[in-house]
């Protein structure tokens, strides 16, 4: 089975936001996205998923934080097109892991947040505790982001090394983050619309750290 032929979870656009439509950043304080995703997914197809804007494609993105040192692990994913066959965010810098929820990982009630733990698994090798937190939520209406709804975790965590697994992230490492910052603000870096996104609650839950 082909990539365009797994069956992805996907919500009704108008069953996830509701009366509460949002671009950018909403706090899973003010909002709980998750429960509704849990209480109206169904499965599609990526291929069709991929071209249909009236579904939203629920997709775990987590950040893994060493709350001691104050490290975000960032990576570039990768540039060669035999490791990372996602054209529209080859080379880009991130700091987020994650990807589709699939039929697969409905094992538990919550399989986004199962999917999850099997992913940082298969991505990244993380020598420590692992603590799971919903931040909140990210949605851009262009683009790649379109028909794509982020739910934005914090992995908490001991570890002082992470390596990367998988050879669609390159260069990954804990970095501080005005670090992050800087790759930001500096035009020749490309990082993804997410990324940039999740970069001012990220920098807010570190000061209250």
């Amino acid at each position: 089975m082909g990539k365009e032929d797994r069956l992805i979870m996907v919500v009704r656009k108008d069953d996830l936001f509701q009366e509460d439509f949002f671009e950018g950043f909403k706090s899973h304080k003010d909002i709980d996205y998750e429960s509704r995703i849990l209480k109206n997914y169904g499965f599609m197809t990526a291929k069709f998923a991929e071209n249909d804007p009236t579904y939203k494609q629920p997709i775990r993105y987590c950040m893994i934080v060493n709350p001691e040192s104050k490290r975000i692990f960032a990576y570039q994913r990768s540039k060669k097109d035999e490791n990372y066959s996602e054209k529209r965010l080859q080379g880009k810098f991130s700091w987020g892991v994650g990807g589709h929820v699939e039929k697969s990982d409905i094992t538990t009630s919550n399989p986004i947040q199962e999917s999850m733990l099997r992913e940082l698994n298969e991505e990244v090798e993380i020598n420590g505790s692992i603590n799971p937190k919903t931040l909140g939520y990210i949605y851009h209406d262009f683009g790649v982001n379109a028909v794509h709804f982020g739910i934005l975790y914090l992995i908490e965590t001991d570890s002082v090394l992470i390596k990367p697994k998988d050879p669609e992230i390159d260069n990954g490492e804990l970095r501080r983050i005005n670090d992050l910052e800087f790759v930001c603000n500096n035009p020749e870096y490309k990082v993804e619309d997410w990324s940039k996104t999740a970069l001012r609650p990220l920098k807010e839950y570190l000061d209250g750290l």
